[in-house]
């Protein structure tokens, strides 16, 4: 039988973190242009319903979930929250995170609980929370996202960033390996992306900035929706029904992957 690839998620229920603006508002466009309802989650109200009210305007379906991913208490009412707007729940997109960027010497260590706070405790509170329900649906997919800081040329800075980062690659690789006979995919993607973080970046640190542009073979940073969200829709969907486990790579060539 063959497969509409414009609506390639029909029927399915995402919740994506931290889409209420940036990568996660990309991914949320892609995945509800190819017919997945989506959860909008987020901190702050106003964003996520002005996020739902744009994918409603190009046909899809959105609710907003209010809900700070830090504060493990308002995990899994999101969660149940988006089942029972949406009716069930097959696609988990852990993208909410805070930065914590500094030399080892000088990083407050607070700014690295709050990294972790946001990145892999909160998106192993997710997981587990999701975990009953796409294991009741017959299988599922989860996405982290992740960085490629902790491989870059010279980490120097980016430490205490990518310690948060790489532990949560750490926890998609466990998944992958427990949960592969529930059905459950879970996937890491590394992106380069015109989000609000790497605007903020580029405009604190324009020489620094300038010089990474120059170490992408592409030239470019990619656009949330056309070049991160697109690409986890096809990790998400069907066509990439056999791979799990994996860090996929979104930074158009730039970081050496071992």
């Amino acid at each position: 039988m063959s497969t509409d690839s414009s609506r390639t998620l029909e029927g399915k229920v995402a919740l994506i973190t931290g889409a209420g603006q940036g990568v996660g508002q990309g991914i949320a466009f892609a995945l509800a242009r190819r017919g997945a309802a989506i959860a909008v989650a987020g901190r702050t109200e106003q964003k996520l319903l002005d996020t739902c009210k744009e994918i409603e305007a190009f046909g899809g379906r959105a609710e907003p979930v209010v809900c700070d991913v830090s504060v493990a208490a308002q995990v899994a009412p999101a969660v149940e929250r988006t089942v029972e707007l949406l009716g069930g729940l097959d696609i988990l997109v852990n993208n909410a995170n805070s930065s914590a960027l500094g030399s080892l010497l000088e990083i407050d260590v607070d700014l690295l609980e709050k990294a972790f706070a946001t990145g892999p405790l909160a998106a192993l509170r997710l997981m587990k929370a999701c975990h009953p329900h796409m294991k009741a649906a017959g299988g599922g997919a989860i996405i982290n996202m992740v960085s490629s800081a902790a491989v870059r040329w010279d980490t120097s800075g980016y430490g205490a960033y990518a310690s948060a980062k790489e532990a949560m690659r750490s926890l998609t690789r466990t998944a992958a390996s427990e949960w592969g006979v529930d059905g459950i995919r879970v996937n890491a993607v590394a992106p380069h992306a015109l989000s609000p973080g790497l605007k903020w970046w580029t405009e604190n640190r324009p020489e620094e900035a300038a010089e990474f542009v120059k170490t992408i073979p592409l030239g470019r940073i990619g656009d949330c929706e056309q070049d991160i969200g697109r690409a986890v829709a096809f990790l998400v969907g069907p066509d990439a029904g056999y791979l799990s486990g994996a860090t996929i790579p979104l930074d158009g060539g730039q970081a050496r992957w071992s």
